[in-house]
């Protein structure tokens, strides 16, 4: 028996693929299959099937791709309604992979169709459960994503009796293998681990402590933070099917020349994303390019920040070009039109417009803010965040705010603005949009608030709750 969690640390998700005798199933894939294509080859086994925990908001699945290519079917749990075919399991339906048994247990709550897989080992015990968005660790799925026409309080009462039923009568040593880690917008407020054990989670997680149904229904529907825009449009994908990702690749992966790469960009309808790191977009970029690093959650914040359909053109990293689209991909942007052949060294050695935004440290900023009656901060964290601790007269414009040109247009032009964020990630994809929109009295703030806050001669302001 095997049992391997793939986890992709800028979604948060976890994958897994389970092999006994020659057999093998796949657990939520991401869209890019290859790596369980090759697990597969490498193991010498077949993949028998697909299951699928739920419709996913987070990420395109890789369901059908794989189902295409294996002639595995999807299984998906009751009340589930695809554009596609799907087994359509039954509450306590059990499936074989070698020598190992699954079996469905409908969990709706997070979703109607949201359904939990428990693994029995080759002695027929109970191993693990696979809980998809149900259970977290230390937290549970939020019931206000992709929920058609119920509220999210009657999927919270359902939720309840799910964990009631369905979770809470299993045994303190079961394995709990979820969908999602630390840093997933699918929860509230997911623990530091990927996996636990039902003891665990009895003993350490809110959701499973002893209370009334009305007291739970408060509890996961308090303090839901809104869920980022693309939430509804990577459910909808996955309920209604996607192109194939050879298609997208063949597509993206068109080297252009400096000279055609200008060309294209010439058109107002394409955006530039550069894929690059942080640190070295701000020293040099190719004018009216969007940053999102590779390095940070870029899939999250170009799912976020870029429409679905929106046609782009890339300047990446030499070689990361693929790696760039495959990411674009997991979360339905899928309208590459090409990369700058050579990168931006190639821009750059060819003579043409370079643009950058001015990193300084925060000792600086602490230098100009007596001086500089122009001085406008903006921290670009969530506002839960800014709620913690800020910068006396910083104004919080969210990141995921300035996709909205209104929201742009309200920030003063004629200001001298300092750019920050937690760490230094956020802040230069809020510059490079701020630039694009013709902002260019900015200045990146090297470090965010971490730095910041530790800077003597710059005033931190902190609710009454908490000690500065």
């Amino acid at each position: 028996m095997e049992i391997k969690q793939l986890y992709t640390n800028c979604l948060s998700e976890a994958a897994y693929f389970i092999a006994s005798d020659g057999e093998a199933a796949v657990i939520d894939p991401l869209r890019d299959v290859d790596t369980y294509l090759k697990m597969a080859e490498e193991q010498g086994v077949k993949i028998k099937y697909i299951f699928e925990t739920h419709f996913h908001a987070d990420f395109v699945s890789g369901h059908i791709e794989l189902a295409q290519k294996t002639g595995a079917p999807i299984v998906y749990g009751p009340l589930t309604e695809a554009g596609f075919k799907i087994h359509l399991a039954k509450d306590g339906e059990e499936f074989m992979v070698g020598k190992l048994k699954i079996k469905a247990l409908h969990t709706p709550g997070h979703t109607l169709e949201s359904t939990c897989y428990l693994l029995h080992d080759e002695a027929g015990e109970p191993y693990c459960i696979f809980t998809g968005d149900t259970l977290f660790v230390g937290d549970v799925g939020r019931p206000d994503l992709f929920s058609g026409n119920m509220t999210k309080e009657d999927l919270a009462a359902m939720m309840y009796d799910s964990l009631q039923s369905k979770i809470k009568t299993l045994n303190d040593n079961l394995i709990v293998y979820p969908a999602h880690g630390p840093g997933s917008s699918c929860g509230k407020a997911l623990g530091p681990e990927t996996f636990s054990t039902i003891g665990a989670q009895k003993a350490g997680n809110y959701a499973l402590q002893e209370m009334t149904k009305e007291d739970f229904i408060t509890a996961v529907t308090t303090g839901l933070n809104t869920p980022p825009s693309y939430f509804p449009v990577n459910a909808r994908i996955n309920k209604e099917g996607y192109d194939s990702l050879d298609e997208v690749y063949e597509k993206g992966l068109q080297p252009l020349t400096v000279a055609e790469f200008k060309e294209k960009a010439k058109d107002e309808d394409i955006w530039i994303l550069d894929t690059r790191p942080e640190s070295v977009f701000t020293s040099g970029f190719v004018p009216g390019s969007i940053s999102i690093g590779l390095n940070g959650r870029y899939a999250e914040w170009a799912g976020t920040l870029i429409p679905n359909k929106q046609a782009l053109i890339l300047v990446t990293e030499v070689g990361q070009e693929k790696e760039s689209i495959t990411r674009l991909a997991r979360v339905g942007i899928d309208n590459v039109q090409g990369y700058l052949q050579g990168g931006y060294e190639a821009w750059q050695a060819s003579g043409e417009q370079i643009d950058l935004i001015i990193d300084i440290e925060p000792d600086e900023l602490a230098m100009d803010i007596p001086h500089d009656n122009l001085l406008e901060i903006l921290d670009v964290r969530k506002p839960s965040e800014f709620e913690t601790a800020h910068v006396k007269g910083a104004v919080n414009v969210p990141l995921d705010t300035l996709v909205d040109p209104l929201n742009v247009a309200m920030i003063d032009d004629t200001n001298n603005l300092y750019v920050h964020c937690a760490g230094g990630y956020r802040s230069v994809i809020a510059a490079s949009l701020l630039k694009r929109h013709g902002y260019h009295n900015l200045r990146n703030v090297l470090g965010g608030f971490g730095k910041i806050k530790a800077e003597e001669g710059i005033q931190v302001v902190y609710p009454d709750s908490v000690k500065a």
